[in-house]
C-alpha cells in the first residue's frame, strides 16, 4: 500500500470525544447534512457540518457522544464554518458515526 504512514504521523491527528449540544437543519449544503454544535470540554465547544440525516434525527443526536478530529484547519460551508471532522463508518449513502461504547468525558483522547 502507497499511503502507509508512520507513528509520528498518526500521532498528528487528535481525535478526542465530544457530546452533540445542538443540531440544526442545513438547507445550505450540496448533499443533505446536520450543523452539529459538540461540547468537547476543556477544548471548547466546535461545530461541524455532518451529511448524517440518512440515519439519524436531530433528536436522535441531541446528547450523544462521537469521535471527532479536532485539529483540521477550518473549513467554509457554504455560510457555515466546519470547525472539526465528525467521524463514521461509510455505507453506501448511509454514515454510521463512531462514538465510545461507554459514556466518557467530554475532550477524552482517543488513541
Amino acid at each position: 500500500m502507497d499511503d502507509t504512514i508512520n507513528f509520528d504521523d498518526f500521532s498528528k491527528v487528535d481525535l478526542r470525544v465530544g457530546t452533540i449540544i445542538d443540531v440544526q437543519d442545513f438547507p445550505e449544503a450540496r448533499n443533505p447534512a446536520y450543523q452539529l454544535t459538540m461540547d468537547f470540554g476543556d477544548l471548547g465547544i466546535k461545530k461541524s457540518s455532518a451529511q448524517i440525516t440518512a440515519l439519524y434525527s436531530k433528536t436522535e443526536l441531541l446528547n450523544r457522544q462521537i469521535v471527532a478530529v479536532v485539529n483540521f484547519p477550518k473549513k467554509q460551508i457554504a455560510k457555515f464554518m466546519s470547525e472539526c471532522l465528525v467521524l463514521g463508518v461509510v455505507k453506501g449513502q448511509k454514515v454510521i458515526l463512531l462514538n465510545p461504547e461507554t459514556k466518557v468525558r467530554n475532550g477524552s483522547i482517543v488513541s
